[in-house]
Parts: C-alpha cells; structure tokens; sequence
C-alpha cells in the first residue's frame, strides 16, 4: 500500500463522503463517554465540523474549539449551525496553540492515522487537558476491515492496484490506541468498539459519495477507463442492492477514553 499526505481540503465533500458516518459514530462514541455539562471542548482535527456539531448540540459546553488544518474544512465548519457556539481554528495537532490545563476534556474523531507521530499529538492533548479532564478518540478500523470505503479499496487490491492509505495505520487497532493512551501516563483507560450502518439511495449515490474521498479521486484518475468500470463492476458485486435498489453497508471503529491524573 502506496503511504502518503492526504489531505482533505474540501470541506462540503468531505461532509458527504466522511461527516455523515463520523456523526453516526460519534453518536455512539459521546453515550460511551457520556460527559456532564458546561465542559470546555477542544476537537483536534475538527475537519468539516461534523463531531464538533454534535458537542453543541449533545453535550451544553460552555466552550468549544475545533482545531484543523485545512482552512478549507475550517470554512465549512463555520459555516454549520453549531458555529453560533464553537469557535474554529487553523492549527497542528501536533502543537495545540494553548496553554497546560485549558480544557475539560480533547477529543480526536478519525483523525489518530492521520498525525504524522500520534503519540506527540496525543501528548498535546493531555497537555492541554486538566487534571482529571477527559482524553479520547475514535478512529475507523483500518486494518480490521471496518473502514467505509473498504468495499472499493478490497477490490483495488484485488486488482494489483495499490490506493494510497494513512501514514499510521496501525494507530487504528484497538490495542494500540490502548497502549498509545496507557503510555501517556492516562489513568482509568478504556476501548470499544462501535459500528454503524448507513445507506445510500443506489450504486451511483454510493460511488460518486466515494470518490468525494480525495485519496480514492486521485486513485481512480490513474487508471484506464476499462479498469474503473471492472472496479465498479466488482464493488457493486459485494454490495447487494435491496428491492428498492438502496445500497446499505457497516463500518466499525474503535474508541479510546482515559483521564489525566489528578
């Protein structure tokens, strides 16, 4: 597998290819972790926006700040609803730009294989969470077979075709997000699993979603227009539409929450 940046620049694309299934994981994600009230929130590679929304709308902080990147995911960001009660900042995970303590709680949603080194972006986490604030991530199950675009990327490789994937792949196994977590000195760590299940009106609804994925776009320029229509020939193959032609399929992520010690 061909490793490279991949960067998401394209705030509404990225909404519809990755911000729908982020929300429906992080529904998930926030009834595990379960916050109180009137908690301040950093959401590291905060992308389009998608967890940050659900933080407004699910968790009554009384702070939010969603940190990325890209200043084009950012501007979509702001353009949600839940920007009325958060505030977006370009940023590197790697060097939040705050001060010890800041926080009650930093969050990661699909982002950990992304960080060039996650341990030092862990380390800015706990850094800028207070003593016993909150710590946590979710991210896709990258090598487990439970990310959304697996459908296409199996039939890639099944095709001698290498797609280009995350520079920290293994960051996403529920193992090593427990040991990344342990070994930043977190106290009462925890993982999970979390799967979801979207649908799409039909083959073409889910393709075209899929290609949104800048990574998967670039990967399908290179190929001969005979390949692409095997590729699709194949992935419809493994995605069975229901009577009504709806293409309905899973993704599984892992997640990770710990405290720092008081």
């Amino acid at each position: 597998m061909v490793e490279q940046k991949i960067r998401f620049d394209d705030g509404a694309a990225y909404e519809q290819m990755m911000g729908i299934w982020s929300r429906f994981a992080g529904e998930i994600f926030l009834d595990w972790l379960a916050p109180p009230s009137g908690w301040r929130w950093i959401d590291v590679g905060c992308g389009s926006g998608a967890f940050t929304e659900l933080l407004v709308e699910r968790c009554a902080p009384v702070e939010v700040l969603g940190i990325d990147p890209s200043e084009g995911q950012l501007a979509f960001a702001r353009s949600r609803p839940a920007s009325r009660a958060a505030e977006f900042r370009q940023g590197d995970a790697m060097a939040l730009p705050f001060p010890a303590d800041r926080f009650d709680a930093a969050v990661m949603a699909l982002v950990l294989v992304f960080v060039p080194e996650p341990a030092k972006g862990l380390a800015e986490m706990v850094r800028v969470v207070r003593p016993g604030g909150t710590v946590a991530a979710y991210m896709w199950d990258m090598l487990g077979g439970g990310f959304p675009l697996d459908p296409i990327l199996v039939e890639m490789r099944a095709m001698d075709l290498t797609p280009p994937r995350p520079p920290q792949l293994d960051a996403s196994r529920r193992d090593a997000m427990h040991d990344l977590w342990t070994g930043a000195g977190l106290e009462a760590v925890d993982t999970r699993e979390i799967t979801v299940r979207r649908t799409f009106a039909d083959f073409d609804d889910f393709w075209m979603t899929s290609l949104k994925s800048p990574s998967m776009r670039a990967a399908i320029a290179t190929m001969t227009a005979e390949d692409v229509e095997t590729l699709k020939s194949r992935v419809c193959a493994r995605l069975p539409a229901d009577a009504d032609g709806r293409i309905a399929y899973g993704a599984r992520a892992h997640a990770v929450k710990g405290h720092v010690p008081r």
